[in-house]
Formats: C-alpha cells, sequence, structure tokens
C-alpha cells in the first residue's frame, strides 16, 4: 500500500509509517503539482493545514484510497462532505496538541496584556528613556475577566492554567454544558454577553460555516473598550480588516495572534501595528507535542488500512 505524505512528518509518524507502506513524502515548500502527480494509487494522504484535499485530490488518487489523515485537529482543510461521498475515512489529531495550544493561548493574553511584544520592539530599536510612572501601561490577568469563545478541550485547558491568576471565566459554547461550567467556575452566556464583559477573549471554535469571520465589524464593536482579543485557533473566524479597524480606533486594545486569515500572507497594516503581539501558527510547536500529533497520525492511517476503527476519526 502507499501512502503520500503531501509536505513532511515528523519522524515519531513517518518512520512508523516506512516500516509498514511505500511511503512518498512531498517535502517542503508544498508543491500541488507533485502531490497530484504521486497521489495514484494512494491509499491514504496525510494532510496538514496548509494543504487543501478536495475533488481534484481525491480523485487523483483513484479507487485506492482509504483515508485522509489530518496532522492538525482542525480540518477545515479537507472537504468533508466529498470524503464521506466517496465513502472514505478521514481523521485528525486532537487532544495531543490541547495543552501547547493553551499554553500559547495564555502566553499570548499576558503578552498582549502586559505590551511585551510592543516594548521589546522599542527597548531593541534604543527608544527607552529610562522609567517613568505611567510608561507603558498594561493590563493584569488577575481579576480580569476572560471570556472564551468556544469550551472544548482547549478553552477548559486555558480555563485550568489561568486558575492561579484567579480571573472571572466567562464562555460561549453551541449546547449548554452546566458540568463544564461547575468545574471550572465559569459561566455560560451567550457572544454578545461575553463580549461586552470581558477584558481578554480568546477564540477556540472549529472553523465552520457558521464560525467564519465571527469576529467581524458587528461583533468585534461589541467588545468591552480596551479589551485584548486572542487567536489560537484558526485565522478565518476572524475578518482581518474588521479586526485592524478595532485595534486602531477601538474598542480593541490589543490582540494577540497565532493564526492568520490567509497565512502565510499577513497584512502590512496589521503588522505595522504596535498594539499586538504576532507568531507564526506555533500553537502545537513543542517537541513533544508535534511527536504526539505525528504517532496520532500515523495510528490513524495504520489502523485503516488495516482494516480497524482508526483513534480519532472525523468520518
Amino acid at each position: 500500500m502507499k501512502v503520500v505524505v503531501a509536505r513532511a512528518l515528523p519522524a515519531a509518524g513517518l518512520d512508523k509509517l516506512t516500516e509498514r507502506f511505500e511511503v512518498e513524502v512531498g517535502g517542503l515548500p508544498y508543491d500541488r503539482d507533485w502531490l497530484l502527480e504521486h497521489l495514484p494509487g494512494a491509499s491514504a494522504i496525510v494532510a496538514d493545514p496548509t494543504v487543501a484535499i478536495g475533488d481534484d485530490e481525491l480523485d487523483a488518487a483513484g479507487d485506492s484510497l482509504q483515508v485522509v489523515a489530518n496532522f492538525a485537529v482542525g480540518f477545515d482543510n479537507i472537504d468533508i462532505d466529498a470524503v464521506r461521498a466517496r465513502g472514505l475515512r478521514a481523521t485528525n489529531t486532537p487532544g495531543v496538541l490541547t495543552n501547547a495550544t493553551a499554553e500559547l493561548a495564555v502566553a499570548l493574553m499576558l503578552g498582549a496584556g502586559r505590551r511585551i511584544a510592543e516594548t521589546d520592539r522599542i527597548f531593541r530599536r534604543g527608544r527607552w528613556g529610562g522609567w517613568e510612572p505611567e510608561q507603558f501601561l498594561g493590563r493584569e490577568l488577575a481579576g480580569a475577566t476572560v471570556g472564551l469563545v468556544g469550551f472544548g478541550r482547549i478553552g477548559q485547558r486555558v480555563a485550568e492554567l489561568l486558575r492561579g491568576f484567579e480571573p472571572q471565566l466567562v464562555f460561549t459554547a453551541a449546547h449548554p454544558m452546566p458540568e463544564a461550567a461547575s468545574k471550572h467556575g465559569a459561566e455560560q452566556l451567550e457572544l454578545d454577553e461575553l463580549l461586552a464583559v470581558s477584558d481578554y477573549i480568546s477564540l477556540h471554535v472549529n472553523l465552520t460555516p457558521e464560525t467564519k469571520h465571527i469576529m467581524n465589524t458587528a461583533t468585534l464593536a461589541k467588545c468591552k473598550p480596551g479589551s485584548i482579543l486572542v487567536n489560537t485557533c484558526r485565522g478565518a473566524v476572524v475578518d482581518t480588516a474588521a479586526l485592524v479597524d478595532a485595534l486602531r480606533d477601538g474598542p480593541l486594545a490589543g490582540a494577540g495572534l497565532d493564526v492568520y486569515e490567509n497565512e502565510p500572507a499577513v497584512p502590512e497594516d496589521l503588522v505595522a501595528l504596535p498594539n499586538t503581539m504576532l507568531v507564526p501558527h506555533i500553537g502545537s510547536a513543542t517537541r513533544k507535542t508535534r511527536n504526539a500529533m505525528a504517532t496520532l497520525c500515523a495510528d490513524n492511517v495504520i489502523a485503516v488500512l488495516s482494516g480497524e476503527e482508526p483513534p480519532t476519526p472525523v468520518v
């Protein structure tokens, strides 16, 4: 059986695959033409958030294809309806990246709230003239209201990590979550209510047609003046142009972003804003986590190609 890795996979997963299958690896940077050329006869495709898998890719693989295994927890890059229509399986890598992503979300809260990136740039450029009583004033997490938009694995882990700061926690979810609310001492609100009271707003939703641009001109206008937006889920849940306006003119005081609407392209208008902390999609970027993701990704492929149920199916 042939497994086609569209770009790359850490050795923790790649070695497991090469022990069992014929494996072809596209390498970096991503070359879609290479992928389409090598897909015929593939039993499995290993993709990642930068690789779109749709009708063209599925048809190129042909009748041999059994599974599309995503090296990510999100799967908006895969046409799930097309996979389902062909009777194929799709998998992802949830759970193993929960803590790493949650830690980064908290780091971005702290970084944007205390203006760490902004003041680092000022300091390195030799523009600091010495201490002043009201210089570079930021915001503390302690006692703040933190709004978590989405309260799945990552959102709840963020809640756990924030306990030591003793914030007020509120969250939104698609359905009532009384047990989770009680466990984490959090209050479930509607989105508009959350935006109005939150000093920090942290996004933890899957990218779907319903959540695309959930943060837009109208919703951003409802944010509490001086609040800080953090996004570690998917860039397209935020309307970038609306975000830039909200950071320039209010109500947002700052933003900490790990993901971007059309990454790796990031608008210069956003990059130029001093009140942003911008990092390049590193939510799961620890050695431990990426190895665990690669292992789970490989285990999903092995299970499906062995006629077994994969550990973490999407379809």
